[in-house]
This record gives structure tokens, C-alpha cells and sequence, in this order.
């Protein structure tokens, strides 16, 4: 049966016969929790995996259920945990990965409100561990264990904060510009040597669970809506391009910061955004009433 989804028909079987594992879903905000629906609706037989925390916080085994996708517990910054993940999803899936999705990000310093000329390195180390090193962690223990098949896809998710600064978004965008550098750099090896592809895509600012602890978020999901031509890309509709990465129709697509934000990136200044903000260009002041020129 197809999916109907806005009135399209939207299950082409894109991604039938093909295997998979989905790091990082939460709950039904999580794009993690989005992808790994569509590309079960794709034909995609599909691994979950997160933390053993976020299985007991979150609603993962709903997930489960409902598209028959067996869990990994597994910490994103321990390497022995990733390698057994890519050795038990090969053996649960009856073969090797075709497909796999990055999609982890936590900053305590943006979570507890430290500027960016305040941080704690304790901290920051914290963010660019679980946040970017996960993801070459993760490709390194898959390379290792040959565990993904030729002319598969890798994907991580980013955000336009790793090329601009976006007041707020502090050292995630120092993890971003990172996760897109280790994208390039692994992508040119594992392209070379089994044709594996690894791309990560800039995502319009989303709310989902981890998007709620940046401080300002309506704000700014509302400015990129109006700045871009296409209004901000939905969870839903990223999802969506994901399957598209993931399938064979992009097969020669590697090493590369794909921009799905509606158009965002390549803006300077609309008239929608200009229009709304030209009417109160008084400084912003935080919680404390300190002056912030943001």
C-alpha cells in the first residue's frame, strides 16, 4: 500500500531490498524517528539505536513496533558500542548495511545558556564528542567491520551555524562545522575504497526535542521561514530527501553539504524579513536584563 501524505502518492519502493540503521531517534519529533518511517515505507528493513538513557526517557520501542525495526542500545561516544551495533545489525538484517543516519547532537553549554566567550571546555569537549567525533567513531568502526555494503549511503545531519553565526547556537556550530569536515575527509576514503557515499544535509532549523534547548528557536524557525523562498523544510519533508540519498538514484553524490532550508542559505535579505524586523531594532536584553547585541 502507498503512502498518502499533502495529496501525493508518496512509497515508490526506493528503498526496497535495502538494509539500515537510524541513530539518534527519540520520539516523534526526532527527524531520526521521521526517516526511519519513510524508509520503512520505502521497503527498507531498519536498526534503531541510541542511548540506554534515551531508551528509558524516550517512546523508541513505539517506533519499534510499528515498523518492526529491532533496538541497539549503544552510547555514540564509546567506539567498542558502535562496532557491536554494525556487527549485530548485519546479523539481524541477514546482511551487510546499505544505509546509515547520523542524526545526534546535544551541547550542555547552549543547554545551560553559556555565551560562546564563557564557555566550559569540559563542556565543549562534551558537544564536539557526542555531537561530530560520534560520527567518525561510527564510520571508522563500520569501516573496520566491513559492515557497509558497496555504494551505500551515510548521512548526518547539520545546520547552516557551521558557515554563518547564529546568535545562539554557540558551540554546535563549532560540532557542525566539524561533522562536515570528518564528512569530506572519510567520504574521500570510503568512496576510493568501496564506493561508499557520506554527505550530511543542512536541515531548516526543526523543532524537535534537542531544537527546543537553543535559546530563541521560535525565533528563529519564524526568520528563516520568512527569509526563505520555500519556507523551512519540515521534518517530514527532510525525511523525505533523505530516502532520496539513501536510494540508488544518487549514487554518485558524495562529499557534500546538501543546503534542504527552503533556499535559506543562498538569501541575504528578504523583503518578508525586512518588513518584520525593520519594526523594533531595540536591543535585546536576556532573562537578567543585560543589553545584548545579538
Amino acid at each position: 500500500m502507498c503512502r498518502i501524505f499533502k495529496g501525493y502518492n508518496m512509497a515508490y519502493n526506493l528503498l526496497k531490498g535495502k538494509r539500515g540503521i537510524i541513530f539518534g531517534a527519540l520520539n516523534n519529533m526526532s527527524i531520526a524517528w521521521k526517516v526511519a518511517e519513510r524508509c520503512a515505507e520505502e521497503g527498507a528493513k531498519i536498526v534503531l539505536s541510541n542511548t540506554e538513557m534515551a531508551l528509558r526517557m524516550g517512546e523508541l520501542d513505539e517506533l519499534s513496533k510499528k515498523i518492526d525495526a529491532p533496538i541497539i542500545a549503544a552510547d555514540a561516544t564509546n567506539y567498542d558500542d558502535l562496532e557491536n551495533v554494525f556487527v549485530k545489525a548485519q546479523e539481524l538484517l541477514g546482511g551487510k548495511v546499505d544505509f546509515v543516519l547520523h542524526s545526534i547532537g546535544m551541547s550542555p553549554n547552549v543547554r545551560k545558556h553559556r555565551t560562546y566567550d564563557d564557555l566550559d571546555y569540559n563542556w565543549l569537549n562534551k558537544t564536539l564528542d557526542i555531537s561530530a567525533i560520534s560520527f567518525h567513531k561510527m564510520l571508522q568502526a563500520a569501516k573496520k567491520v566491513d559492515a557497509i555494503a558497496d555504494y551505500g549511503s551515510v548521512l548526518a545531519l547539520t545546520y547552516v551555524a557551521s558557515h554563518r553565526t547564529f546568535f545562539g547556537y554557540n558551540d554546535m556550530a563549532d560540532a557542525k562545522s566539524l561533522l562536515e569536515s570528518i564528512a569530506r575527509s572519510f567520504g574521500y576514503i570510503y568512496g576510493r575504497e568501496k564506493n561508499v557515499r557520506i554527505n550530511t544535509i543542512s536541515q531548516s532549523p526543526t523543532a524537535t526535542t534537542a531544537g527546543k534547548g537553543i535559546k530563541d528557536i521560535d525565533n528563529m524557525m519564524d526568520f528563516a521561514d520568512k527569509m526563505s523562498p520555500l519556507g523551512n523544510a519540515s521534518a517530514d519533508e527532510c525525511a523525505d530527501y533523505c530516502v532520496v540519498m539513501f536510494s540508488d538514484l544518487t549514487r554518485k553524490v558524495t562529499m557534500q553539504t546538501l543546503f534542504h532550508d527552503g533556499g535559506f542559505s543562498n538569501m541575504g535579505m528578504s523583503l518578508r524579513a525586512m518588513n518584520q524586523y525593520s519594526k523594533d531594532l531595540a536591543p535585546y536584553e536576556d532573562e537578567n536584563g543585560k543589553v545584548i547585541y545579538g
